[in-house]
């Protein structure tokens, strides 16, 4: 079973400061921030489970989004995204790793004493851009090591031979 990463959407959007520069919407940040945990998500081998709050709307019923390893959750009218992630931790399996990505003190030490860990906002935010950064430097190591030109698989003889052609000898 992957471990799985709890994240408080609007808390994380807060302290994020890139989309406060960006002068993101709020709608433009949360898809900023699903396309960041997506991305996290494949580099780190967690699911991801974005919570939203609903709070203050109209819906009627949670709603869930899957997008491959994250779930996007919007809670219904009158559920905080607080009392949702309480809920899931409590609920999930005691052998599953959950981290928590929150800095709501409450809802910190309410993961902690599920068996759950915690991470602030900020700290997950760091992480993102540190696993992206290290990942593709990776990633472009792997493709310079395997490259294979065509140059590569002719014979030692046939390679000086075109050398020698290509500078006029």
């Amino acid at each position: 079973m992957k471990p799985l990463l709890i994240v408080d959407g609007y808390n994380v959007i807060g302290a994020w400061k890139e989309a406060e520069a960006q002068q993101c919407s709020i709608d433009e940040a949360r898809d900023k921030l699903t396309n960041l945990l997506l991305d996290y998500s494949g580099y780190s081998g967690e699911e991801v489970v974005l919570v939203f709050d609903g709070y203050r709307s109209e819906r009627r019923t949670a709603t869930e989004e899957k997008h491959a390893t994250v779930t996007v959750v919007y809670t219904k009218h009158g559920e905080t995204a607080d009392s949702y992630i309480e809920r899931l931790v409590v609920q999930s399996p005691k052998y599953r790793t959950i981290r928590v990505a929150t800095s709501d003190g409450q809802i910190q030490t309410l993961a902690l004493g599920a068996g759950a860990t915690r991470i602030t906002s900020r700290e997950l935010i760091i992480q993102m851009q540190q696993l992206r950064k290290t990942s593709y430097a990776a990633h472009k190591r792997t493709q310079e090591m395997n490259r294979n030109p065509l140059g590569a698989r002719l014979p030692r003889e046939v390679q000086e031979a075109l050398e020698r052609f290509r500078r006029g000898e």
